[in-house]
């Protein structure tokens, strides 16, 4: 199946379990022509129907909740239940149950098309090294106060500019039309207090959830600025990949098994994921590093934190194992293949 033909059937697919707002799916589609990283990030869908396939005998290994759509720029910073600055995977709208090869794969493929200024063969290492060190860890969150200073400073730059960021979230028009009850519920729900006046707006953000409802309630409270933010959600394109007519939503259960500091204000309302948003609580664009930042540093770190989401649901020891009986090189040569796979893909997306 070409790509053109895939990316039909999955969004008329997906059209059937939400709504979809076809100006933010044109957006999309504008986007994934831009450049090949973007193409990878808007399309998961197509990697789930593909991988195993592109990669062969790399595609197995022990089944593990793992986050699916994983690449370079899906990781961010939030606050947890103690105030504390957390950095870690940002995003579960594709949580399935598959090979943990799978985010291996695919991030060590993204951090290729990302052109990140490192030696390929020490950027793939640098993401085992970390998955192997936290497997023999037991896992460990990343609490960015006492620990991890290169990591600190790489998430904190963007924290610089609070007010541009408000700047944007205020600027965000006005939604005119009634939004579902559940969504405004959930918003208010959010909120530090019910019934607060509030502005109400949808927003175009991230790329492989271009398409979906997404509102962004904001206020004033107490002197600052809050807003909260719903997203709808889908089961995993893995669903649709696998043919399957329905499937179970897995980000609640996903985020509640993995070693993790959670968002306390992260939660799954009926079909929505709700979450704050506020400067130190978002994803962290490759753009948005210092000029001087240490990228295998990074992709250890991107590597440690997968191993923290699969040791959830996977013994550490097993997947220890598994990775042991592997080749050398495994991982550099699946995200090879897949690299060449999505560039074809792009290139003959970016030509329609």
């Amino acid at each position: 199946m070409k790509i053109a033909k895939a990316t039909r059937q999955y969004e008329e697919w997906l059209g059937g379990r939400l709504r979809l707002i076809p100006e933010d799916l044109d957006f999309k589609h504008q986007q994934m022509r831009t450049g090949v990283f973007p193409f990878l990030r808007a399309t998961y869908y197509r990697w789930a129907q593909t991988w195993r396939d592109v990669v062969d005998d790399d595609a197995g290994g022990p089944s593990v909740l793992g986050v699916g759509d994983l690449h370079v720029e899906n990781f961010g910073t939030w606050r947890d239940c103690d105030g504390r600055l957390i950095w870690g995977v940002n995003d579960f709208d594709e949580a399935s149950r598959l090979p943990y090869s799978s985010d291996l794969i695919r991030l060590a493929t993204s951090a290729l098309l990302a052109q990140l200024k490192v030696d390929r063969k020490a950027g793939t290492a640098a993401i085992l090294q970390g998955y192997g060190a936290a497997l023999e860890r037991g896992g460990r969150p990343f609490a960015l106060a006492e620990h991890h200073t290169a990591l600190r400073k790489m998430a904190t730059e963007r924290l610089h500019d609070p007010e541009g960021y408000w700047a944007k979230v205020h600027e965000l028009p006005v939604w005119t039309e009634e939004i579902p009850r559940s969504a405004a519920r959930a918003i208010d729900n959010a909120m530090p207090e019910r019934g607060m006046r509030m502005k109400v707006s949808h927003r175009r953000a991230g790329l492989g959830s271009l398409g979906r409802e997404r509102y962004v309630g904001v206020a004033q409270w107490r002197g600052g600025s809050v807003a909260r933010e719903v997203k709808a959600l889908a089961p995993s394109a893995c669903v649709w990949a696998d043919g399957a007519r329905s499937g179970d939503i897995l980000y609640s259960e996903t985020l509640q098994c993995a070693v993790r500091c959670p968002d306390p204000f992260v939660r799954v309302e009926k079909r929505w994921v709700v979450r704050r948003l506020a400067p130190d609580c978002s994803r962290i664009e490759l753009s948005a590093l210092p000029k001087e930042h240490d990228e295998l540093k990074l992709l250890h770190a991107m590597g440690w934190e997968t191993a923290n989401i699969h040791i959830g649901s996977a013994k550490p020891a097993k997947l220890a194992a598994d990775l042991a009986k592997r080749r050398r090189g495994w991982l550099l040569d699946a995200a090879q293949k897949m690299e060449r796979a999505v560039l074809v893909d792009f290139e003959a997306f970016a030509a329609l």
